[in-house]
């Protein structure tokens, strides 16, 4: 109890007030490391191998001999997989210290030297003796979770650009795996793809835009990629859901964790249409950090960011400014003038060579290959008066549109001979924009509804 005591202390370095050992409880798990059980906490602390080389409790957990089914399953993780499970159980997602410490190490390596306490290693020390690869790996398991990490055949090869992509925000790097909640194959969904981001405490103008954007890009068969918060995010998952398509959320916590708690309807089901990806494995809380570290991802793994209203200081331009550092095209749905939620998007426009969105073919043009999906202008419908001779025009102007006028009137009206003004008048009366009405000409009815008609 004393040695428990003296960890205790150092965990927490705490000097004042002294614990004595009626106050310290048995374990205190650390943020993110799920409290284990009494027999879990036993079964950590005094397991042993058998010489069949089955574990066996020898701290009287209760639970003997592990069930062949768990042993199977910790046979079938390899050795990479375990290191790279414990390395996003210990390091936080993009850490730059961590970036520098392992630019040469193998996941294999740098995990065995972690747990060894080396040189060099002691910023993770406290972390590394309570990790267990192994238990993540099952709770994910037990989530309906899978733990996807380079090699794989799901494995996304796109987020690998962040190993060139440099920092933002004091965050960076390709991720160890990805802990990944869903049917959908991560790799296949994410091979059209479009990430949708913008302001949590939007407008209803930018919760429409975004759902209307998000399902149309569903039924042209384009994954909506976000980051599953409130507003623009959960606008754009909710859209791509009602276009039957597949969805993804990026999460700045576990995949097991709904945050937010009242989005808890929405991951589930974007859990069983779609997909919930985290490099954080199960059990983690989210921070400010790991908010920055997700935006990363989100912009790496799709094609192109569309930004759907955000603020000057909003986090959605840092997920603009990781598609920007990743070659990906960025684009922005404007928004009135007068509106503060619209500044940050404007401002992409104006300074950052952002892509002007304001359709679902805007979005798919940006993001297919150079010479495709190209964007027509919109044009209005062709009249009868767009291709008037100058003179045909200056009569038809000239003739009134319910009193009937004689021919020298319209010529004078209309500054020509009155020669020219009566061809002028057949022509129009052949194109049923005239008609004669004694005494004189005026308008017909069909052009006449035509000018109450237009825009």
């Amino acid at each position: 109890m004393n040695t428990n005591l003296e960890h205790l202390n150092s965990h927490l370095k705490l000097s004042k007030p002294q614990l004595t050992p009626a106050t310290v409880p048995r374990f205190i798990a650390p943020p993110d490391f799920p409290e284990p059980s009494s027999a879990e906490a036993g079964d950590r602390e005094c397991s042993t191998t058998d010489e069949g080389g089955q574990r066996s409790v020898a701290g009287g957990s209760g639970r003997g001999v592990e069930p062949p089914k768990l042993q199977t399953r910790r046979a079938e993780w390899d050795e990479e997989r375990i290191a790279r499970a414990g390395l996003s159980r210990v390091i936080e997602p993009g850490d730059p210290v961590a970036l520098e410490t392992f630019a040469e190490l193998s996941a294999v390596e740098a995990w065995r030297l972690l747990k060894t306490n080396a040189p060099r290693f002691e910023r993770w020390a406290p972390r590394v003796a309570e990790v267990r690869p192994e238990r993540d790996l099952e709770r994910a398991e037990a989530a309906g979770a899978r733990f996807v990490i380079p090699g794989d055949d799901e494995w996304p090869e796109q987020v690998e650009v962040l190993a060139d992509a440099g920092q933002q925000s004091r965050r960076g790097g390709v991720p160890f795996g990805l802990w990944v909640r869903g049917k959908p194959d991560l790799r296949q969904s994410l091979a059209s793809s479009v990430a949708m981001v913008g302001a949590r405490a939007c407008s209803s103008y930018g919760e429409h835009a975004a759902s209307e954007l998000a399902t149309g890009l569903a039924e042209n068969g384009t994954t909506v990629v976000s980051g599953g918060a409130y507003g623009i995010d959960a606008a754009a998952h909710r859209g791509a859901l009602a276009g039957s398509g597949i969805t993804i959320a990026i999460l700045a916590c576990g995949v097991d964790v709904s945050y937010p708690k009242s989005n808890t309807n929405l991951f589930d089901r974007i859990a069983e249409d779609g997909l919930l990806v985290s490099e954080l494995p199960p059990g983690c809380s989210p921070t400010k950090l790991r908010f920055l570290a997700r935006n990363r991802l989100i912009a790496a793994t799709t094609l192109g960011t569309v930004v759907v209203e955000a603020a000057v200081r909003s986090g959605a331009l840092n997920s603009a400014g990781w598609a920007e550092q990743c070659g990906r095209p960025v684009l922005a749905v404007p928004g009135p003038i007068t509106s503060r939620m619209s500044e940050g998007v404007h401002l992409l426009v104006r300074e950052r060579n952002a892509v002007l969105a304001t359709s679902v073919a805007d979005v798919l043009e940006a993001i297919s290959p150079l010479g495709t999906r190209l964007t027509t202008y919109p044009h209005a419908p062709a009249t009868p008066t767009d291709n008037l001779d100058p003179d045909v025009q200056r009569t038809l102007d000239a003739v009134p549109v319910v009193t009937p006028a004689p021919p020298t009137r319209i010529a004078t009206t209309a500054g020509l001979d009155l020669d020219t003004v009566q061809e002028c008048l057949e022509t129009l009366a052949e194109l049923d924009l005239v008609e004669y009405h004694s005494p004189g000409w005026r308008l017909s009815p069909n052009h006449r509804h035509a000018l109450t008609t237009l825009p």
